[in-house]
């Protein structure tokens, strides 16, 4: 214990003392081109890119690692009647991003707890002022939706909201969604309810995932069944989660030809 103190002191020290500000693309020189350095770094450009790099107009704040994760996970649902909801609003930009790149026929709603967000409603999207640790907001919000395609979680970046935004929504998403939990660097500081060895880190919670999915192979009970009964697959990022929604169904397998006749 007084180790895992002493380290995550440590941790927190660092923290301080270098920040997010080291991670600025503008104390780069060869990476201050932001499409140069979607290209160079991470093989990524087209529409998505084009979007977030002409921008002119809200703020909107990405990681640049992020673009190609949104491409590879929302590319299927561009230019259809998609229920899309991102939990975090901030200066507007991102929704304004999202409906250029989902297109008019997107319902796209955005979720954030600060009032003054409500300025940015009907403009790109429908706003709605809450919190997102409340399920019965989150319920209404999908009520009023008629359902969701797709969740971002670009919310609060808190260990406890995180997973309670989780087993509200992942049984409301569509059979075939998509759930994106954003920002997850969050999950190693203390000020997040995170930390290294923390039992608040959202990556434990999500090791608990993955051992509930593996279910039929040990004798544990599952312990977030919730979301694990209905995740086909969870996909990690450096800072992203995504959890598919899809049945569980228990596996089979088969000797083809079989031989004894018994397939």
């Amino acid at each position: 214990m007084v180790i895992d103190s002493a380290y995550q002191a440590l941790q927190d020290l660092l923290w301080r003392g270098r920040g997010l500000g080291r991670f600025r693309s503008s104390r780069y020189p060869e990476r201050a081109d932001v499409r140069q350095d979607l290209k160079t770094s991470y093989g990524f450009s087209g529409d998505l890119a084009d979007i977030f790099c002409d921008n002119t107009g809200k703020v909107v704040h990405k990681w640049h690692h992020f673009l190609p994760i949104y491409e590879r996970h929302f590319a299927p649902y561009r230019n259809r009647p998609i229920r899309f909801l991102e939990i975090g609003v901030s200066r507007g930009g991102s929704l304004a991003m999202w409906r250029k790149y989902f297109g008019p026929e997107a319902i796209i709603f955005g979720i954030d707890i600060d009032p003054e967000c409500a300025a940015f409603d009907g403009i790109d999207g429908q706003v709605r002022i809450g919190s997102q640790a409340d399920p019965d907001f989150l319920r209404a919000v999908v009520a009023e939706m008629g359902g969701i395609d797709i969740v971002l979680d670009d919310g609060s970046h808190v260990m406890a909201h995180i997973k309670r935004t989780l087993e509200t929504l992942f049984p409301l998403l569509d059979p075939a969604g998509v759930y994106m939990i954003e920002d997850l660097h969050t999950a190693y500081w203390r000020r997040f309810g995170g930390g290294f060895w923390r039992r608040g880190n959202f990556f434990n919670y999500t090791r608990q995932l993955v051992d509930d999915m593996h279910s039929w192979y040990h004798v544990t009970m599952p312990k977030h069944p919730v979301v694990s009964d209905i995740c086909r697959s969870i996909q990690i990022y450096d800072s992203i989660c995504v959890l598919e929604k899809g049945r569980k169904v228990m596996p089979l397998h088969s000797q083809i030809p079989s031989p004894d006749g018994d397939r």
